[in-house]
């Protein structure tokens, strides 16, 4: 029996995270049409072989599996159900998968109008930062027909390297905000950690080794430990769109009746880092906020 073909794949947000992840499946042999609303953000696609399309309807009339990875709900909701929309051209059986992070509601909305027109929906929201996109070992939470779950598992092996089919359409993003509360939790518990050592005369850089030792180990201690210590934010994550997610979070939570005050408290941290007009930093500059919370500062320089 011959090979079956790769699926052709429209790929939709060429951002921090998108544009490793596209250049990811065209290294794996995918066929790539390619959207942007910034035409500098298409060219290191078009040089590997991909093909730029003028609207996410063009290019849903050229492929099999529409991938979006966009910031937040209301650009999700444009670009696959605007009037230039992926539903506008996409055929039926075709399969949209939204990477983006957004609310779990308006995912089981946009399932549900693509339904209408026999078109499938996951929802597969990421966690690996940029470093996970560009070495394919991104950890992708995924909602929605098991189905289409199966037909899209040769597209997430080539993005990640943990795949879980949570459950129905918005359990993904479910998932995902999970995820990013234990992130900004953790956040603040390193960031006051190695606080409370500084100030008592016990080097920080010292704690976080011993404690990488034990139970207190986490990966957020190890890599955004560091950067806290070393003052290096350049982007892996940005601060807005984490701020973003503990939003979606907390609306999550009070849709269902649920309190989660430890999580407010980081998303304040986070809106607040936000507020200072560092919403383009890593997220783990959270730390900034504590320190001036505490009246203490990690480095020396």
């Amino acid at each position: 029996m011959a090979p079956r073909e790769k699926e052709r794949i429209g790929f939709i947000g060429l951002g921090i995270m998108g544009r490793p992840m596209a250049l990811n499946l065209i290294s794996a042999g995918y066929p790539l049409w390619v959207y942007a609303r910034r035409r500098a953000s298409l060219a290191p696609l078009l040089e590997a072989g991909a093909v730029a399309c003028p609207s996410p309807k063009s290019l849903a009339s050229e492929v099999d599996v529409v991938i979006t990875i966009v910031s937040d709900t209301p650009d999700v909701e444009q670009v696959i159900l605007g009037p230039d929309g992926v539903v506008a051209g996409a055929q039926p059986q075709s399969l949209v998968i939204d990477m983006s992070t957004i609310s779990p509601v308006a995912t089981r909305r946009i399932a549900a109008a693509l339904g209408e027109h026999d078109i499938e929906m996951l929802d597969a929201p990421v966690s690996g930062g940029e470093q996970g996109a560009i070495d394919a070992a991104l950890s992708i939470m995924v909602g929605g027909n098991v189905h289409a779950f199966e037909r899209a598992q040769a597209i997430f092996a080539t993005l990640g390297k943990r795949v879980v089919h949570i459950g129905d359409h918005g359990s993904g993003q479910i998932a995902k905000s999970c995820n990013q509360l234990v992130i900004a939790q953790t956040l603040t518990a390193v960031g006051e950690a190695f606080l409370l050592a500084k100030r008592n005369g016990a080097d920080p850089a010292k704690v976080r080794e011993v404690l990488l030792g034990g139970l207190a180990a986490s990966r957020v201690l190890e890599v955004h430990g560091q950067r806290a210590l070393r003052g290096d934010f350049h982007p892996g994550f940005k601060a807005s769109l984490h701020s973003k997610d503990l939003r979606i979070v907390l609306e999550s939570a009070s849709a269902s009746g649920l309190a989660l005050p430890a999580t407010a408290l980081a998303a304040q941290y986070m809106s607040a880092l936000v507020a200072e007009g560092h919403g383009d930093l890593d997220s783990a500059a959270l730390v900034s906020v504590l320190e001036k919370l505490s009246g203490t500062v990690l480095r020396d320089d």
